[in-house]
């Protein structure tokens, strides 16, 4: 009989060299040189030799998500031991995403792979479109076992957890402290993606996009990673997962368990299909004589392994696993017996939409904010409030939108601030994880009522924002000008539209872009020239015609990065 290998999880070093080339695509990975080999149609050239009952031992190698690898391994050592083959069977753990962007680059000639989600398969055919590459050949048979997208708490919190009931609803409003893994990575954190869109307002896109703001301010580095911050939480939150991930972690005798929640509004799952990689074994070719059941093809031992798979719903069910239709009866710590009702079905197309608005959205900005303090802030707004004390109220919310890698500088500007100067910079652009930075721009927003003064001297303080940023320019980060006014220029000392144009015209560079996004709020602004200034520094103008709205019109200045600057 054949011997079973099981080869150590493997994690791909370059998945953020892939992800460079590919911008919003976003699948990562690229397959590294000493590190983890294909080699020879294998994921490890590394087999135990046949045993002495076999004249040869036909070799057959399967890749699957880590999560379902170890299910996997015990299926694998029973069918290597059965007489009537004589087959290793080579069971690699692998993330999806990495394997994903192997497949993608070309790098992929194993027997089969099993993902943890049917996206991968799209995003697969994305990543090599996006590389020059046709769509690899990959034939789907069909899910082998299913796991809800669920929340995850921590044990010792269920009590507090359950004293309201958890749902998509309540992430979409704030009212529910949820940590989400990286969607990039994460099928089940793409998955949940899909299912809160689902209970946002299709009349106000908005709603979704500063949800997916506020659940990008701090992404974990892996879902274990979220795992172990839910103890230590002063507010009882809950993880974005699957069940089957909280089942492993239980299963593995942890210090504190989880529990799972089931969202009350339904949730989608995770579909785990059987694909084929290889050409032959997709065709059913095979050089051997089959009527002799110890030389059996390759590509039919394949077959057989995916019978013996889709026949073993107990080994799954002891794993954390449902059946592929959503049903089967669970029996581990933390996780309801009974199968969860009906799930919605994944829309593959639909959730790499949302994963390229996500990367839109995280992506990890360095802007110059750009405050007018001009005498016209001290007017009344349509409530009564002064129009400075209405943007003090949205800068401070604005600030909360922010995640701590979003590097952020601040300017006020009226006319003759400082000498002949019409701006006056009062913090550098540093991280906003600095918290004595960050406590510093809270001062500064403090202080504004105290600044007003003077005319409104637009176009040199514009000019002068651009120039700043693209002397410390960084190409790493998206580096902007986030500027705020409540009038239109009133410099006559200063420069016109027309020189402001051609001056912004004569330092653009598309290698470093800088765009400038204009926020009027107010009766007074000029929208006119504010579109023009925008076009030209291919950013955006917004006007809020209430203040009140500003913080409503920030969400769209972040949320259409991608669009401009012909956002509709």
């Amino acid at each position: 009989m054949g011997r079973h290998s099981v080869s150590a999880p493997v994690k791909m070093p370059g998945r953020k060299l892939i992800l460079s080339i590919i911008g919003a695509v976003v699948v990562v990975g690229v397959v590294a040189s000493g590190v983890f080999l294909w080699a020879g149609g294998y994921l490890n050239p590394i087999f135990a030799s046949a045993d002495a009952g076999c004249a040869e031992t036909e070799k057959i190698a399967v890749v699957a998500d880590t999560s379902i690898a170890p299910a996997l391994s015990d299926i694998a050592k029973a069918f290597d031991e059965s007489p009537d083959r004589c087959v290793t069977t080579e069971i690699t753990a692998q993330d999806s995403a990495d394997t994903a962007a192997v497949i993608a680059s070309g790098g992929a000639e194993a027997d089969a792979w099993i993902p943890d989600s049917s996206v991968w398969l799209d995003r697969v055919n994305a990543t090599a479109t996006s590389l020059g590459q046709g769509a690899p050949d990959l034939e789907v048979t069909g899910s082998i076992a299913s796991s809800p997208v669920v929340f995850a708490g921590a044990a010792t919190k269920a009590t507090e957890l359950a004293a309201e009931p958890v749902s998509w609803t309540r992430v979409l409003g704030g009212a529910l402290p949820t940590i989400l893994p990286d969607p990039e990575a994460s099928a089940a954190s793409l998955a949940g993606l899909l299912a809160l869109r689902g209970h946002s307002s299709p009349d106000d896109p908005r709603q979704f996009a500063g949800a997916m703001i506020e659940l990008g301010k701090s992404i974990p580095a892996s879902t274990s990673a979220a795992f172990g911050t839910l103890s230590a939480a002063e507010q009882a939150a809950v993880v974005v997962t699957s069940e089957a991930q909280v089942a492993a972690y239980n299963l593995d005798d942890p210090v504190e368990g989880l529990v799972a929640a089931y969202p009350v509004d339904g949730t989608v799952s995770l579909d785990y299909p059987f694909v084929r990689l290889s050409a032959d074994a997709a065709a059913g070719e095979g050089t051997a004589d089959t009527a002799d059941a110890g030389t059996k093809s390759r590509a039919e031992l394949v077959d057989d392994f995916e019978a013996a798979v889709r026949d073993a719903a107990e080994t799954f069910a002891a794993a954390g696993f449902r059946s592929p239709d959503g049903t089967g009866t669970l029996d581990i710590a933390g996780l309801g017996a009974d199968a969860p009702p009906a799930a919605a079905a994944l829309d593959g197309a639909a959730q790499l939409e949302i994963l390229r608005a996500w990367s839109v959205l995280t992506l990890r900005s360095r802007m110059l904010a750009v405050i007018d303090v001009s005498g016209s802030m001290e007017e009344p707004a349509e409530n009564g409030l002064r129009r400075i004390d209405i943007f003090q109220q949205a800068a401070v919310g604005a600030m909360q939108k922010f995640s701590g890698e979003v590097e952020m500088g601040v300017w006020v500007f009226s006319t003759a601030r400082n000498g002949d100067l019409d701006y006056e910079d009062l913090a550098p652009i540093a991280p906003l994880a600095d918290a004595a930075h960050t406590q510093q721009i809270a001062g500064i927003i403090q202080s504004l009522p105290a600044r007003l003064g003077g005319a409104t001297g637009l176009y040199d303080t514009t000019l002068a924002a651009v120039q700043r940023v693209r002397e410390t320019y960084d190409p790493e980060k998206v580096n902007s000008v986030l500027l705020f006014t409540d009038g239109k220029n009133e410099d006559e000392n200063g420069i016109d539209l027309e020189t402001l144009l051609a001056e912004l015209a004569k330092i653009d560079d598309p290698a470093k872009p800088v765009p400038v996004i204009m926020i009027g709020f107010g009766p007074d602004t000029d929208l006119a020239a504010m579109q023009r200034i925008a076009q030209a520094t291919k950013g955006a103008a917004y006007s809020a015609s209430k203040p009140e709205d500003l913080g409503t019109v920030l969400v769209d200045a972040l949320s259409q990065r991608s669009c401009r600057p012909n956002c509709g």
